[in-house]
């Protein structure tokens, strides 16, 4: 039975390899740990991005291939959280954001956690969650973004699925998660699944839309999750339906 103990890392699609560098350095501060290619299409740049020590479960790296944007819909990763520490370092991005020219909202509560939602460029749906700052984190020192306020980490992954039962039996049964708890978005519900010791680093969050159309994939959109288990990782399949 697998052991899975929280997210290993993120992989998204962009159509844009210098544009998406500018963002997530110098607007998100984040640290580019390396850029490579795409071992499945060497023809694509990868580039990975992390905290300072490249630390498991702080990666969101993208494939950058000549495609067009994401049609949204359900059957996808449709919200990356990324964690900051308290709901100060969250009024610190409000104002960054903001002077970055970057469209948000403001502070939200969702799911009983502060949050700041917002897109990159390209349309990648994105949002900052307090962790309540009470692990320990590895800034980068070369980051525009104080130590304080650095992003720590991947946060709770959305996913939309139009039936709930095919996703819940692969995830409790299979990935050995549990179910949590339920909140609602909008007229939508979701479901809470929860990993290793649970929290903001490793929830699944799994949204039953089935009046959606299924997703077009392109730019903006997330490639794969994948999660961490004791001995080795593995990759967290994509939504059923």
């Amino acid at each position: 039975m697998l052991q899975l103990t929280g997210f290993h890392h993120l992989t998204a699609v962009t159509a844009d390899a210098p544009g998406n560098h500018r963002f997530y350095t110098a607007v998100l501060g984040m640290r580019l740990v390396k850029k490579t290619v795409n071992q499945d299409d060497v023809s694509a740049y990868h580039l990975f991005y992390a905290d300072g020590l490249a630390s498991p479960g702080t990666d969101i790296t993208f494939f950058d291939w000549p495609v067009g944007r994401e049609a949204r819909g359900t059957q996808s990763v449709v919200r990356t959280a990324l964690r900051v520490a308290g709901e100060a370092s969250l009024a610190w991005w409000a104002g960054h954001l903001g002077r970055a020219g970057v469209p948000h909202d403001g502070v939200i509560l969702r799911d009983g956690r502060l949050a700041l939602d917002f897109e990159d460029p390209e349309g990648q749906r994105l949002s900052l969650v307090d962790d309540g700052g009470g692990d320990a984190s590895n800034p980068w020192a070369g980051s525009p973004v104080p130590a304080v306020h650095q992003i720590r980490g991947l946060g709770p992954i959305t996913l939309s699925v139009p039936d709930l039962a095919p996703t819940d039996a692969v995830l409790t049964s299979v990935m050995s998660m549990r179910r949590e708890r339920e909140h609602l978005e909008g007229e939508a519900v979701v479901h809470v699944y929860a990993m290793g010791e649970g929290g903001p680093a490793a929830e699944l969050h799994v949204k039953v839309e089935p009046g959606a159309p299924p997703t077009r994939h392109g730019a903006g959109g997330v490639h794969h999750v994948a999660s961490a288990r004791r001995t080795r990782r593995s990759t967290t399949p994509g939504p059923s339906g």
